[in-house]
């Protein structure tokens, strides 16, 4: 068994929460933090864009309309809209047996965990090998119309988009389990040529992706969900969380982030 730290964090504002998992990912790379699985959510919905990804993809007045926030995150990939759903990070060494042998292997060896997850909460999975499908390189800008690698599915649709980012102080993977509500809403955060565009890509996204009450036929809460990653990662992984909470310092880097990078245009508009 292996020993993490669990968090479990009220649901925040997005550069608040993206402000987290790096200061978290930095204490680990000086040795001051256990390897840590985090839960949470967003308040106020946010759209997140990959690290990569242009701000040009924004319709940046739809998203003031709808009170929405935009954060880019660390991790790459392409945009989510972050809302009625369960968020995880996992942040740890690149030592860490867990996270060890480089993307692939550890990026399949969480997918794994995932997949338990939700099949705890009574869904029929599958885990589809796509090696050869390239996120970087696609030019749409939605997460959940793009095929990942070990990408996890329900009747052929995608259920968990996740990205992960392997940096000198250690490895961070992000993921998204939508819970419930309406998956093209995130259409309405984004450029499209024509409202018939914005449209098609509305029902290729239905096409090609779920929530958990959609899959399932009943409405699952957050905290149910929350407990079934938990038992998975434990029985999976190997491991032992220990609840606990940011660190003084921790608390104070993400503060520092909040104001230097995820806030500023600087980071949120630099591609």
């Amino acid at each position: 068994m292996y020993t993490w730290r669990l968090l479990v964090t009220s649901p925040a504002r997005g550069t608040w929460n993206m402000a987290v998992d790096e200061a978290i990912l930095e204490h680990i790379g000086h040795g001051e933090s256990f390897p840590t699985l985090r839960l949470y959510g967003w308040e106020p919905a946010c759209l997140s864009l990959g690290h990569a990804q242009p701000f040009a993809d924004v319709d940046t007045a739809r998203l003031k309309e709808h009170g929405w926030d935009v954060v880019r995150r660390a991790t790459g990939g392409r945009a989510i809209l972050h809302t009625d759903e369960l968020t995880y990070s996992v942040i740890g060494s690149a030592a860490e047996p867990v996270l060890a042998g480089g993307v692939l292997e550890s990026y399949n060896r969480l997918a794994q965990a995932l997949s338990l997850a939700v099949k705890n909460l009574g869904l029929l999975v599958a885990m589809k090998e796509l090696m050869n499908a390239g996120n970087m390189t696609s030019t749409n800008p939605i997460c959940f119309e793009v095929p990942s690698t070990y990408e996890i599915t329900v009747a052929g649709k995608k259920l968990i988009g996740s990205a992960q980012a392997r940096k000198k102080e250690g490895v961070l993977q992000h993921g998204s389990l939508p819970l419930t509500g309406d998956l093209t809403r995130i259409c309405q955060a984004l450029v499209f040529e024509n409202e018939s565009a914005r449209q098609k890509a509305s029902k290729r996204l239905l096409a090609r992706a779920t929530t958990v009450e959609s899959a399932l036929g009943r409405a699952v809460n957050w905290e149910s969900a929350a407990q079934a990653f938990i038992h998975a990662f434990e029985m999976q992984l190997g491991l032992c969380f220990e609840r606990g909470e940011l660190s003084e310092s921790e608390s104070r880097r993400a503060e520092e982030l909040v104001r230097e990078k995820y806030s500023h245009p600087s980071w949120t508009e630099r591609v």
